[in-house]
């Protein structure tokens, strides 16, 4: 697995976004840190190589990304799979979410989450 370095732009970006999370971003942190119960600790705006994931559970590598409208357009969606695909490359799954979904049906969103843990340790 290539190893990649973070740089302090990068970090100082993570906590810059840690204090400014979006309202679906602070109602899905506040079920995942109920997971740690579980044996499962996510970390929010996490630097991994040069992308800042929104969530990621580093034991179980699943990152989980909140996509909000911006995430509609050509040159968004270009950026998201070139993301992905470094991520995946990196030896972690991405799970993609639609603010609108964490909006409408928060308990659903944990499900799948859950539910993508269990595949993947399947």
């Amino acid at each position: 697995m290539p190893v990649t370095r973070i740089t302090p732009k990068t970090r100082k970006r993570g906590q810059e976004l840690r204090n400014e999370m979006t309202p679906p971003e602070r109602k899905l942190w506040t079920q995942l840190k109920v997971l740690k119960e579980q044996g499962l600790k996510f970390r929010r705006q996490a630097p991994i190589g040069p992308y800042i994931a929104d969530f990621v559970c580093f034991t179980e590598k699943l990152v989980v990304e909140l996509d909000g409208d911006s995430h509609g357009s050509n040159e968004s969606q270009m950026h998201d799979s070139v993301r992905d695909e470094f991520l995946q490359q990196q030896g972690f799954q991405v799970l993609r979410i639609p603010n609108s979904e964490v909006n409408r049906n928060l308990n659903g969103v944990v499900e799948t989450i859950l539910s993508e843990l269990k595949n993947d340790s399947a």
